[in-house]
């Protein structure tokens, strides 16, 4: 099952495709914060719609949105995320909601793991020679790990109901 990950932002959006434990690609969409709002998310919209068309994955993984402290630079990675899952239907792509701990305790099982132990997680699960970069890429690789288990958990019990 190939799973795009994705890691919103406005401006980088991490992306990853795993098919099991194998790393099939990964990279950002990075805007400029010179750009009006709009024409960054038409370039994310593009370039997501793009990796879709080439790839055709199985099911999008995206990290449900975690407000902290500052809900300031949280209002542009919705509008991203937004975008992203407005790609997704248009692409009739199927979308599992993933919150960060989930995706720790998916890959780690721990869900309170340091971005580090994730990084460290993923390079060894795809046996990649290094750790991705940037850690936006390595987020959405960590994010398509955890959406591809859950396709499959989801399958599987779908499959002992019927």
């Amino acid at each position: 099952m190939l799973a795009l990950g994705i890691d919103p932002g406005s401006a980088i959006c991490g992306w990853g495709l795993v098919d099991g434990l194998d790393a099939k690609n990964f990279g950002v969409i990075t805007t400029s914060p010179k750009a009006r709002m709009q024409d960054r998310l038409l370039k994310i919209y593009n370039e997501l719609d793009a990796l879709i068309k080439n790839f055709q994955p199985d099911v999008m993984g995206i990290e449900k949105l975690f407000f902290g402290k500052n809900a300031t630079t949280a209002i542009p990675v919705a509008q991203a995320r937004g975008v992203v899952l407005l790609c997704a239907a248009q692409n009739n792509l199927d979308v599992l909601e993933i919150s960060p701990n989930e995706v720790k305790q998916s890959i780690t099982g721990y869900g309170a793991a340091g971005k580090e132990q994730v990084i460290y997680m993923v390079t060894k699960l795809l046996k990649l020679s290094e750790p991705p970069k940037p850690d936006d890429a390595a987020d959405a690789l960590a994010i398509a790990l955890a959406a591809c288990y859950e396709a499959n958990s989801l399958a599987r019990r779908n499959f002992l109901e019927t």
